[in-house]
């Protein structure tokens, strides 16, 4: 065996979770000419979306979310839109084109997918710089104005209402709103925070698929340093080790969905091009929660550094 064999060993046994399979994952990587290569699982829907910088991801995926919206305004139609606060640059476009299309917003009803939490499901005061629904309503409910989405259509994530999700999505749904799922892709590859090693406690895809949400989600340890990359200025510290989320039972539902991967960093550093890469060639896996994104139809926007070519170089 050698040293790379020996690490590989260990760091199953210690800190991946034990559904994953590190050579299948690494074998995902493709180079940049084949990331749009149409895969066999993915939905006749689904597409990936490059673009070639930052200024172009936020407009492109703001847009998309937009539009959706202006859509089922025009169909005289609910939209249920299932929210993450990650990515963020977007929700400056949605509401430049809401705004410039005098789209009004009370045909729709958000979902925030998760917050942060304590082992109860205990989240932080609204108000608090680091809570979801603090983040929302400064990027998207405040900026929107006169138009934005009625208060009483606005739901987070809290120990509360978490709970009454699913009961809300269905009626929404049997009353005719359109589902749309926005969500980023975790350096663990989850969705929300359903981070992968939950799948240890189910006994099948069907129940696992089945988890509406969940109360004081435990993080892995790669999410929680992405986050305090990505929101906390390195303060690792800082950064909350539970939250609450919404699970597959829920964003399994979507009738469209819109992802988004920014995760590049500076002098050729990122973070999220492996589980970029992961979820567009693995399949559907329990244990890797976004691998069932392609399944969906919808977007997947991406910066173009994510592609590659993902190799070795010291920074």
């Amino acid at each position: 065996m050698n040293l790379m064999d020996t690490m590989k060993g260990s760091l199953l046994e210690n800190f991946f979770p034990a559904g994953w399979d590190l050579d299948k994952i690494d074998a995902c990587i493709g180079t940049p000419d084949d990331v749009l290569d149409r895969q066999a699982h993915w939905n006749e829907n689904f597409t990936p979306v490059m673009c070639e910088n930052l200024s172009d991801f936020d407009t492109l995926m703001g847009h998309e979310i937009a539009l959706e919206i202006r859509k089922a305004r025009e169909r005289n139609q609910e939209i249920a839109l299932i929210l993450p606060v990650g990515p963020m640059g977007m929700y400056k476009w949605v509401t430049f084109f809401l705004k410039a299309w005098e789209v009004k917003c009370d045909h729709v009803t958000t979902f925030n997918m998760d917050e942060w939490s304590d082992g109860e499901g205990n989240t932080l005061s609204s108000d608090n710089p680091a809570a979801f629904q603090n983040a929302m309503e400064q990027a998207l409910f405040n900026p929107l104005g006169e138009n934005t989405v009625p208060p009483a259509q606005r739901n987070f994530a809290t120990k509360a209402n978490l709970p009454t999700y699913p009961g809300k999505i269905a009626e929404l749904k049997k009353r005719g709103a359109k589902l749309v799922l926005v969500y980023g892709i975790g350096r663990m590859c989850h969705i929300a925070f359903w981070e992968p090693h939950f799948a240890a406690e189910f006994n099948s895809v069907e129940e696992w698929k089945a988890q509406p949400y969940r109360l004081g989600a435990k993080l892995h340890p790669l999410t929680i340093e992405q986050n305090a990359i990505t929101s906390f200025k390195s303060r690792t510290t800082l950064v909350p080790a539970r939250a609450n989320t919404i699970g597959p039972g829920l964003f399994m539902q979507a009738d469209y969905a819109i992802g988004g991967c920014d995760g590049i960093l500076s002098r050729g550093m990122q973070w999220q091009g492996l589980s970029f890469w992961t979820t567009l060639r693995y399949g559907p896996d329990m244990w890797i929660p976004s691998t069932f994104m392609p399944t969906l139809p919808g977007k997947l926007f991406f910066h173009k550094e994510l592609a590659g070519p993902l190799e070795a170089e010291c920074n």
